[in-house]
């Protein structure tokens, strides 16, 4: 690292589980973020600051004056402008090393497979269903790991999911393609503010902690959390032996 890079990373260079080499890691990874609005904002934002060589943002939505109540990457002045763009604008001015690629549209699923290919973690920030089945599948046929964020009234919920590890839950297991789950989000049922910040914040903190090859704290458990009462609660995250996407998935490695 160079010295503006000692200096910029310095409070996690102090950190015997990240240290030079982690951060080196970080440095060097390359992070899909699917959905920069309310969770991606702040998850964008931290693995920016952190030094993540490359973040790769996906969002087909532009940015409109009711995002800006929690949508803290956005600005009034950039009301119109698509989110990826708007989003690249804040990040560089967050930290200008960064390398951002943006694509503006709405993908389906062999798009994301080709994105999330050179991934090393992929962060679902979505708040829609099918999108989030796309990602899934995506992340389970690569053997990706999936950090898996969803905040809707004062409700929050974030998982990881991780095919590398023998037994390990997707998605679907928790979340069945069948369900046909209705489309609700926050423009219909409204959304506290500081949630998003908070569920957003935590799928940032998973990624680097495996980027920077520290312990995954959240494998195999689902945690949701209560806004109201401000509580947590761990919910263990079980594979579906019949589940459609990751069932007949066999680690031979």
């Amino acid at each position: 690292m160079e010295d503006q890079q000692l200096l910029r990373y310095a409070r996690h260079l102090l950190l015997d589980e990240i240290g030079i080499e982690g951060q080196e890691k970080i440095l060097a990874s390359r992070v899909l973020v699917v959905g920069l609005g309310g969770l991606g904002s702040p998850a964008a934002a931290y693995l920016a600051s952190a030094g993540v060589g490359k973040l790769v943002l996906v969002d087909d939505d532009a940015v409109e004056l009711s995002n800006l109540q929690r949508q803290i990457l956005h600005t009034t002045d950039r009301l119109g402008q698509s989110k990826v763009a708007s989003a690249r604008q804040a990040l560089l001015a967050l930290n200008p090393e960064l390398h951002i690629e943006c694509h503006a549209k709405r993908m389906g699923g062999p798009d994301l497979l080709e994105l999330a290919r050179d991934a090393d973690v992929v962060l679902d920030c979505t708040d829609n269903f099918t999108t989030r089945h796309f990602i899934n599948q995506a992340c389970v046929s690569l053997q990706k790991p999936l950090v898996s964020g969803a905040a809707i009234r004062f409700d929050g919920q974030v998982a990881l999911y991780d095919m590398r590890e023998p037994g390990s839950a997707c998605y679907a297991c928790l979340f069945p393609p069948s369900d046909n789950l209705a489309p609700d989000n926050c423009a219909t049922l409204g959304v506290f503010a500081p949630l998003v910040g908070i569920i957003g914040s935590m799928q940032a903190a998973e990624a680097l902690k495996l980027l920077a090859g520290m312990p995954a704290g959240l494998l195999g458990r689902l945690l949701l959390f209560d806004a109201r009462t401000m509580q947590w609660r761990s919910m263990k995250l079980q594979k579906n032996p019949d589940c459609p996407v990751c069932g007949s998935l066999n680690h031979t490695h």
